[in-house]
């Protein structure tokens, strides 16, 4: 069975007053049907991969192709085989769910009649068809992102690309999101799927690949990789979001790698797990601040 997603050895430069090698040499190939995770910190060159994977922007170097369609030379087939769902929503908030969700029907081609169905039947999915009617602009950040990620399904692609698609969401949305990610895979969607959270690699993906720097340093599955690098994400939510940013530089110190903040919440990487808590406790008693 051929792949449903393949790249071989991309690169990627962005140039300007200081060089920026974005892809160096990038190779990993996706399987169909499973859930396959791009893991990396902002900057490691996820986002760049995608873009290339889905025609958007064109690689420097390395050949990548998409249930057999090469990029470059046959564009349209790919477009016409995946969606796509990114960090923010690419709907026209001054539309309702209802209108957005037919109108990108009509730019699939979809008869009039066939895409009121699809929207009807994707505002159902995922639990948007009590607001189907309403203007985006009353919908939650949990409501777009479904809505976006909706849109990306209209045409029933194969392969679907979501990029960071749970960035910002409060944890009750984010969760109700990996469960609808979840669904499309059951049904047959391969999916492949950027994130910057362990925790969110570790619940979704099959298997992963990590990107620092333009350089893929691991992979495997999220058991093998944390296993390999015996490291542990320590994750600390607070009251208020603005609670959650005081701390970033009291983290910074705790292990090897940035802190990434999420709303209210805080993760970061460490060594040794139970010492590093210790140490948050200790920092955040200081601080006056007490984690929820």
């Amino acid at each position: 069975m051929t792949d449903a997603i393949e790249a071989d050895r991309l690169e990627k430069t962005f140039g300007g007053k200081h060089e920026v090698r974005a892809l160096d040499g990038v190779s990993f190939s996706v399987p169909q049907g499973i859930i396959f995770g791009l893991l990396g910190p902002n900057g490691s060159g996820k986002t760049t991969a995608v873009r290339i994977l889905t025609t958007i922007l064109r690689a420097d170097g390395g050949r990548a192709r998409v249930l057999g369609h090469d990029v470059v030379a046959q564009p349209r087939l790919v477009r016409s085989v995946i969606g796509l769902a990114g960090q923010y929503a690419a709907v026209d908030e001054n539309l309702t769910g209802r209108e957005n969700l037919h109108m990108v029907g009509r730019l699939n081609h979809l008869s009039g009649p066939e895409s009121s169905s699809r929207a009807r039947q994707l505002l159902q999915q995922f639990d948007l068809a009590d607001a189907g009617d309403r203007t985006l602009k009353t919908y939650s950040g949990g409501m777009r992102r479904r809505l976006d990620l909706a849109a990306a399904l209209v045409a029933r692609p194969p392969v679907l690309f979501l990029d960071e698609p749970t960035t910002g969401l409060d944890p009750q949305s984010r969760l109700g999101l990996w469960q609808v990610i979840e669904r499309l895979v059951d049904e047959g969607t391969t999916v492949l799927l950027t994130t910057q959270y362990l925790e969110e690699a570790d619940r979704l993906a099959n298997t992963l690949v990590v990107l620092d720097h333009g350089h893929v340093i691991a992979e495997g599955t999220a058991a093998e990789l944390k296993a390999s690098l015996g490291a542990t994400v320590l994750t600390v939510g607070f009251g208020q979001a603005v609670d959650a940013e005081r701390t970033l530089p009291l983290f910074a110190g705790l292990g090897p790698h940035e802190p990434t903040l999420d709303g209210s919440t805080v993760e970061v990487t460490v060594d040794d797990g139970p010492a590093a808590a210790m140490e948050s406790l200790r920092f955040l008693d200081r601080e006056g601040l007490t984690p929820t």
